[in-house]
């Protein structure tokens, strides 16, 4: 059996990159590219607007690619 010692720093840096990789690879296992369960862009970009998290430039784009979608066509 080979032996490999790496720094405590190293150590941790590797533990963490792990843990994140699993916890992407549980996210994607999981139904990330389901289908939105509503079908009205208004209220999807209202719900976007009323978080306060996202500035104006990404509602305005958001607003044009939901125009673009062929799922909120009618």
């Amino acid at each position: 059996m080979n032996t490999i010692t790496v720094t405590k720093k190293e150590y941790e840096s590797l533990l963490d990159k792990a843990l994140r990789y699993e916890y992407i690879k549980r996210e994607m296992a999981s139904d990330a590219f389901s289908v939105p369960p509503l079908k009205n862009k208004k209220a999807v970009v209202s719900a976007f607007k009323n978080t306060k998290l996202y500035n104006k430039d990404f509602i305005s784009s958001l607003e044009r690619g939901l125009k673009r979608s062929t799922y909120f066509k009618k």
